[in-house]
């Protein structure tokens, strides 16, 4: 990631350096910055005998002023490549892998920012409603601050790094990550289960609502349908739902784990679940209105799907294959 520009009086500071005497190497120390940072201000400024430090400063605003042309718009070929792909849904991280298979280099960074950029950085505009959520802009993540005082209602928990590591490999059974799924106005939850391995999910109906009490007596119900010997793990985010955490971890003998604060990606698995079941669950709706008979009905149509991260095998079938190994 790139480091923060040289300001003026940065400038200055290697002005006084050069006159001094003094190498990039020191210039760049007594400024923390790297050796071929300083080397590169000096050079695209006519060199030490010539380097002027008013003059580098007025370029490089200049320099700032220019418009660059994105990816989308230097290669507009790439750009109806991704698009045609956006439109085939599959994700930005997809797309990313399967140009680097072919030797293009393009971040799912890039595509995500020129996806919301609305047609302004090479791509067309509505290409949105093509992702997994839909959403016309990113939001903001607000963050909670250490000054106002704010505990953690988990207490004293286990963090994912902790995990053994034979959860990240994929290679057994028994190791979930869960999360709750929000209805309309967050009046409504649903649980969702998912094993990392076999992709095999469980739903979790909450009529009475989501705190930490509900979840907890949902969680042991679903998990009272797994042997108990392929309940290894849970994963989960650090959300006030899993307070009662610890009388999970003892009434169905499971080892809980909790992510980093603001960091979803850590659970892949389940939050690629959560985008699928939104085709049967969608956002804005009463999910109270879904009985378990009906989730369950849902969870199997998805359990049967082939899976194209499983080979085109479906979850139940890796599940059953994995569960005699």
């Amino acid at each position: 990631m790139p480091g923060q520009a040289l300001c003026a009086e940065d400038r200055e500071e290697i002005r006084a350096g050069i006159e001094r005497g003094e190498s990039f190497a020191q210039i760049g120390r007594s400024l923390s910055r790297p050796t071929s940072t300083i080397s590169r201000e000096v050079q695209r400024n006519h060199g030490r005998g010539a380097y002027n430090a008013t003059r580098a400063e007025k370029w490089a605003r200049l320099r700032r002023r220019r418009k660059r042309l994105t990816r989308f718009e230097r290669d507009p070929s790439l750009g109806g490549r991704v698009a045609e792909s956006l439109k085939s849904k599959d994700s930005p991280m997809t797309i990313s892998r399967e140009l680097a298979r072919e030797g293009t280099a393009l971040s799912h960074e890039t595509i995500y920012q020129a996806v919301y950029a609305k047609g302004l950085r090479g791509l067309e505009r509505g290409l949105h409603v093509h992702l997994h959520r839909g959403r016309r802009k990113r939001r903001p993540r607000r963050r909670r601050s250490a000054e106002l005082g704010y505990r953690s209602p988990l207490g004293n928990f286990s963090p994912i790094a902790l995990r053994p590591e034979i959860a990240w490999a994929r290679t057994e059974i028994g190791h979930f990550e869960g999360d709750l799924i929000l209805g309309r106005r967050n009046g409504s939850a649903v649980v969702t289960l998912v094993d990392r391995a076999s992709r095999l999910n469980l739903l979790g109906w909450l009529p009475e609502g989501h705190d930490a009490g509900e979840v907890l007596a949902r969680l042991v119900a679903m998990f009272h349908r797994v042997p108990p010997r392929l309940r290894r793990t849970l994963t989960w985010d650090q959300g006030y739902e899993m307070a009662r955490w610890k009388t999970l971890e003892e009434l169905v003998e499971i080892p809980v784990y909790f992510c980093e604060p603001h960091h979803p990606w850590q659970r892949p698995t389940n939050e690629a679940f959560n985008g699928l079941v939104r085709r049967w669950l969608p956002k804005g709706t009463d999910l109270s209105l879904h009985d378990q008979d009906q989730l369950d009905a849902i969870s199997r149509q998805i359990n049967d799907m082939p899976r194209r991260s499983l080979g085109w095998e479906s979850a139940s079938e890796c599940y059953g294959r994995l569960a005699l190994q």
